[in-house]
């Protein structure tokens, strides 16, 4: 530092040349006083000086039992906005969605972010709720969005584009809006169903069939990979032998076995939506006779602790749940810091094989 210029000056004017070079980022943590006064060689009250006088500019704000954070902000914004995340979940229970939200949880405290979490039960009511708080509120800087229902027509769409006008970023997991430009962290859904569908097909099977999800569109990108599957392989499929299930028929499929089983007929495959279907699907088999795999071969997709726990272990293709919970963090911030930077990732598949699949005798 120059000896001509106060010292004090001289640190305040270095915090401004690191944000202007981009060394420090809007909504980021400064060095603790302790930190600036061990770098430059200075007294703690010469640091808080320097701090007050950025304080005073707005371009620093502190934030009680948190710290001083850089806000490079002239509107008076307060910059605890710019350090805290909404995360919008369908669910807290379930087999994915706490591992999902632990990892993401996790990785935003270790950026300095603090969580607000919401859930909206699957429920366009709820979720629109949710979407008017934030606006009314304006106090985070980005939302991580589990999407409700985002296969079926949505009234709420119009509150994300509020949304994205207040400069706050957003990020959709497992699923999208296909009506907006938002986006999305998620397994290749699509591919998911084609892998599965082909599986089946390596193993020698020839009419095979789907339980799919019908109100999210994960479950029709997964059924459109499925389709395509078949078709490669030059194999006919009877489309009304396809069984759709909504959110609500998943917690009861014990009702529609007679449904299942008359659609089934005589396939020797089949596709389930994911585990929990499966593993409901294992219960009605089993109280009809039918043996898996002897009888009927099953393939799943999240390779939940639900495919081990019956006598019939089910093959099927892990969901990256902690991955997608990192990855959405690490691309939300991204698109913070950086407007042109692309938020959009789909894991690809792979499968992992137990018992639940026959190989049929060509």
């Amino acid at each position: 530092m120059k000896n001509d210029t106060p010292k004090y000056l001289e640190l305040a004017n270095w915090i401004k040349n690191q944000i202007e070079t981009g060394e420090l980022l809007p909504g980021q943590k400064l060095y603790s006083e302790n930190r600036l006064s061990e770098m430059f060689g200075l007294s703690r009250e010469t640091v808080r000086h320097a701090i007050a006088l950025l304080e005073q500019d707005q371009i620093l704000m502190k934030v009680r039992g948190s710290g001083t954070y850089i806000t490079e902000n002239l509107s008076g914004e307060n910059p605890a906005k710019r350090k805290r995340i909404a995360v919008i979940m369908t669910y807290l229970d379930g087999y994915i969605f706490p591992r999902t939200i632990r990892a993401i949880e996790h990785s935003l405290f270790e950026q300095n972010y603090s969580v607000q979490i919401a859930f909206t039960n699957n429920l366009i009511s709820r979720e629109r709720t949710i979407l008017q708080d934030i606006l009314e509120k304006d106090e985070v800087a980005g939302m991580i969005v589990e999407t409700t229902k985002s296969a079926l027509p949505n009234p709420n769409l119009h509150y994300y584009e509020e949304i994205l006008k207040k400069k706050i970023k957003v990020i959709f997991i497992n699923s999208f809006y296909p009506q907006l430009t938002i986006p999305h962290v998620s397994m290749n859904d699509r591919q998911a169903g084609l892998v599965a569908a082909n599986h089946l097909i390596e193993k020698g099977h020839k009419k095979i069939t789907g339980i799919f999800k019908l109100d999210d569109g994960q479950g029709h990108q997964r059924y459109a990979g499925f389709v395509e599957a078949l078709e490669r392989a030059g194999l006919a499929y009877d489309e009304t032998k396809i069984f759709w299930v909504d959110t609500e028929d998943i917690k009861n499929i014990f009702k529609l076995r007679e449904k299942i089983i008359y659609r089934l007929g005589d396939c020797t495959g089949i596709v389930t939506y994911n585990d929990e279907v499966a593993f409901e699907l294992l219960k009605v088999l089993k109280d009809e006779g039918i043996r898996i795999p002897e009888d009927l071969s099953i393939i799943s997709i999240d390779d939940s602790e639900l495919s081990v726990m019956d006598r019939v272990k089910l093959t099927s293709i892990p969901y990256p749940m902690e991955k997608l919970g990192e990855l959405a963090v690490r691309n939300l911030l991204g698109m913070i810091h950086n407007p042109g930077f692309d938020g959009n990732y789909e894991f690809d598949v792979h499968i992992v094989e137990r018992n639940s699949v026959k190989q049929l005798n060509e």
